[in-house]
């Protein structure tokens, strides 16, 4: 016969210790990843100061041209997402951060820190950013060298920037990863080889990797890159001796096979790793010109035709004996490359970004005097060009009457039109704040991300005119 009393004391003993052994089982929940109060951009110094200031220096959160893409747009969940180097309450502490616009709501989030840099106060550990068909973003914190390793992040839900879990670490600096739909990663990047040398790697998923591929290594490069459909456009310069003051040069190379072919821009194939300053894939000896090579940005015209913006000048030093410096477009025509200047730039690291649509070229960039004139940065101007890069005009000041330079201006990957391009804004001459800012298509209207945020979500604030 059945003792039901010693059963009703045993069924909740053994539910409990079934219980306590799903859980020990289980996997704890992740936790989401931590947030901040606002959006703050990190501000730098190099150190590197001679008569007329810092080599470069200021609101450097959008630094460098050689971390692309910063920034684009979700439709599927009507949201920008970007990354950029965050500061503790406005310190000098870096934070790898990500953020994103709601265009639904006109609102933004309270910032993520996907990684905290223990300390660094160095934006060239910023990260950059790319995003699956299944919408997880991935983030790519650059490491420095062979100093401190990058990481790659990978969010744990679809468009979301609430929990981002570490996928690998390893060497690298200046990420510039794309996703080639059907393929999977095209990963450009950059380690301390023989120089800043520059090298490839892809993966079908994000999580295992091919060993890095040399592409470019004769003294050291900086690349910018770009994508369009499943082609990958790069442009570089090289550094004689490994002298990164000595930057010159312009050099060319796409691929769509994920590396295995590179093309220069007359469609010849290129043998890889290139290993001398005279090669294919040259666009412009500069270095009989004796001038400098700063490469901001590139892409493809309405034809599939290169065009590059960057800026050229007499030396590495800010101040008036590396003049004239100049903001200048290298473009294909099918048959040569042509090159227009558009007009003067104020200093080697005052940059900016280039789109091409089908009846008109843009710059956005800091091209105009600024509050501190002889530091990295300016007021910012949209100049456009209706003759494919051969004259250009300004027409709108974006940005007046700043109390401080505004810099790194970065476009947005299938830019919404209301949140086009963004940048950040900083005192290039002493340690300031430096505040975020993002513009639309036709550069009417700035909005600065809220730098002090009491609740989860806020509006950014229109700039006055």
């Amino acid at each position: 016969m059945l003792d039901f009393p010693s059963m009703r004391l045993r069924i909740p003993r053994l539910c409990l210790l079934a219980a306590l052994l799903g859980a020990l089982r289980a996997p704890a929940a992740p936790e989401p990843s931590p947030r901040d109060d606002g959006y703050r951009g990190i501000w730098f110094t190099l150190g590197q100061k001679s008569a007329f200031g810092d080599k470069y220096s200021g609101g450097l959160g959008t630094y460098t041209a050689n971390h692309v893409p910063l920034a684009l747009y979700a439709k599927a969940v009507n949201k920008t997402f970007f990354v950029y180097g965050g500061s503790r309450a406005g310190q000098r502490y870096l934070y790898a951060m990500a953020g994103c616009y709601d265009h639904a709501t006109g609102t933004v989030p309270r910032p993520t820190i996907v990684h905290d840099k223990g300390g660094v106060d160095d934006p060239h550990d910023n990260p950059s950013l790319c995003i699956d068909p299944q919408g997880h973003l991935w983030v790519f914190v650059s490491g420095r060298g062979k100093v401190r390793p990058g990481f790659i992040y990978r969010s744990a839900e679809p468009y979301s920037i609430a929990r981002f879990e570490r996928v690998l670490q390893s060497e690298f600096t200046y990420p510039q990863p794309r996703w080639i739909e059907g393929q999977g990663f095209l990963f450009l990047f950059t380690q301390y080889t023989r120089g800043r040398e520059l090298y490839w790697s892809t993966s079908p998923d994000g999580r295992e990797w091919t060993a890095p591929r040399l592409f470019a290594g004769f003294g050291g490069h900086y690349q910018t890159s770009h994508q369009a459909g499943r082609t990958v456009i790069t442009a570089f310069n090289r550094h004689p001796g490994g002298n990164v003051d000595q930057r010159t040069d312009l050099y060319f190379l796409q691929t769509d096979d994920l590396g295995r072919t590179w093309r220069n821009a007359a469609g010849q194939a290129v043998a890889v790793p290139l290993k001398q300053p005279a090669n294919p894939a040259l666009v412009r000896d500069y270095t009989a010109e004796r001038r400098n090579v700063y490469i901001h940005d590139l892409g493809l015209d309405s034809a599939g035709r290169p065009v590059i913006l960057y800026l050229t000048s007499a030396g590495h030093q800010p101040g008036p004996g590396a003049d004239p410096r100049w903001w200048t477009v290298a473009a294909w025509d099918g048959s040569a490359w042509r090159f227009t200047e558009i007009t003067r730039a104020n200093h080697n690291y005052s940059t900016g970004a280039l789109t091409l649509e089908p009846d008109a070229w843009h710059l956005l960039g800091p091209t105009e005097t600024g509050p501190q004139p002889l530091g990295s940065g300016a007021e910012i101007a949209l100049w456009t060009s209706r003759d494919a890069g051969r004259t250009w005009t300004k027409t709108r000041d974006v940005t007046r009457g700043s109390a401080m330079n505004h810099n790194y201006v970065r476009r947005v990957v299938d830019a919404h039109p209301d949140f086009y391009a963004f940048w950040a804004d900083g005192n290039p001459d002493a340690l300031s704040p430096s505040r975020l800012y993002f513009t639309n298509r036709s550069g009417d209207r700035v909005w600065q991300l809220p730098y002090e945020m009491s609740g989860d979500t806020a509006r950014p604030v229109e700039c006055p005119r």
